[in-house]
């Protein structure tokens, strides 16, 4: 009875089924169900995983290149009021030096920084503020291993400095990325020994590009970073995302937090192979006083606002004098590239080509004049100048 009652019931609702789609066939023409919705795409950028994966592997990576350099000075005698001079040292001031027995207090191990190995030959990059006076250097890796650096040439203008270990296998390099093509905004690491605290990680961004008028050298061209560096990161590399050194953590600014300087490592490189090569650096030198581009200077001379610099005075004998540079020339552009102020056509004579000439265009009485110029070194850098 139940299965009449089930099959009956079923063939009703099928002829009421089929009754309803004949009578609105007119009204259902052409209707569609709609469309289920598209699931949402899926992120195609890096997920917070891969970039904490990216920091892990650069740390991991270039820990091995990164070193702590650990300073010792050796107090020197002092002469006595009204006494004679000291003498030349003994044998045994030079054995109680170099094995420890000196009396205490004429002997301070004093000085904590950082540095970068750049190449399998075993020479680091640091900053002079790091090593200088030292007496004795000790370099110390990643592994507790310590082992004695030497001094190969110094920079007092960009405070940079190249050390050397011996040779060895085991020599890990860092490797080098392009400073000029960083923008603000890109990821930045440093890893350095801030107070004595070995291979410390800090992460941040690229602040600006390109300061200057710190204070610090006389040729600032600084990566500014809040990537945390404190004392005892000098030295030490400040990284990109890739792992690619991108510059040389230098400074800090005392008065406020975040903000740190780099020295990008394209100026970097460049006096690192120069004190590599001859122990020192040759600085361009163009022989002018220059002021820099006002909105009064720019209106008189006919020059853009802010851009070139003026050169005020022409010192004789000198390439610009040689080159028929005149006072009240405008330098808009020294060789391929645009002057951008006067701190920017500086830099561009200082690192530019001893003894080559360089095409130099200026702006005279409105019109555009090109000289070639031939750079010489600066005086102040010339073997024996005082």
């Amino acid at each position: 009875m139940s299965r009449l009652l089930l099959k009956g019931g079923l063939a009703v609702l099928v002829a009421l089924a089929a009754g309803l789609g004949l009578g609105l066939g007119l009204q259902l023409t052409g209707f569609r169900w709609p469309a289920a919705a598209p699931p949402p795409p899926r992120a195609t950028g890096p997920t917070t995983a891969d970039i904490q994966r990216a920091f892990v592997g650069v740390a991991e990576h270039l820990r091995p290149a990164v070193v702590n350099i650990a300073t010792a000075h050796f107090l020197r005698r002092q002469r006595p009021r009204g006494g004679p001079a000291p003498g030349p040292p003994s044998i045994k001031d030079y054995f109680d030096q170099y094995f420890g027995q000196m009396p205490p207090g004429e002997r301070e191990r004093s000085g904590v920084g950082s540095g970068v190995i750049i190449d399998k030959q075993g020479h680091i990059l640091t900053n002079l503020h790091v090593i200088k006076g030292a007496d004795e250097i000790t370099v110390r890796f990643h592994n507790k291993k310590e082992v004695a650096g030497k001094i190969v040439g110094t920079d007092a203008t960009t405070d940079l400095a190249v050390i050397r270990i011996p040779a060895d296998e085991s020599i890990i390099a860092a490797k080098l990325g392009d400073s000029d093509r960083i923008e603000v905004g890109e990821w930045a690491i440093a890893i350095g020994s801030p107070f004595g605290l070995e291979q410390t990680v800090t992460v941040g961004v690229v602040s600006a590009t390109g300061r200057s008028e710190v204070g610090i050298v006389p040729n600032e061209n600084f990566i500014q970073t809040d990537a945390s560096i404190n004392p005892g990161n000098s030295g030490g590399p400040l990284l990109n995302a890739q792992g690619e050194v991108i510059g040389i953590n230098t400074a800090i600014l005392s008065s406020g937090q975040g903000i740190g300087f780099a020295i990008p490592i394209n100026t970097a490189q460049r006096v690192a192979s120069a004190l590599i090569a001859r122990g020192r650096v040759q600085r361009g030198w163009l022989g002018v006083a220059l002021e820099p581009m006002s909105d009064d200077l720019a209106q008189a001379l006919g020059a853009s606002k802010g851009k070139g610099a003026v050169v005020k005075r022409v010192l004789p004998g000198g390439p610009a004098e040689k080159a028929g540079i005149q006072p009240n020339d405008v330098i808009v552009r020294f060789g391929d590239t645009t002057v951008g102020d006067l701190q920017h056509l500086l830099r561009l004579v200082l690192d530019a080509p001893v003894e080559r000439p360089v095409s130099v265009r200026v702006l005279r009485q409105g019109k555009e004049v090109q000289v070639s110029v031939t750079i010489t070194e600066a005086p102040a850098e010339r073997p024996g100048a005082s």
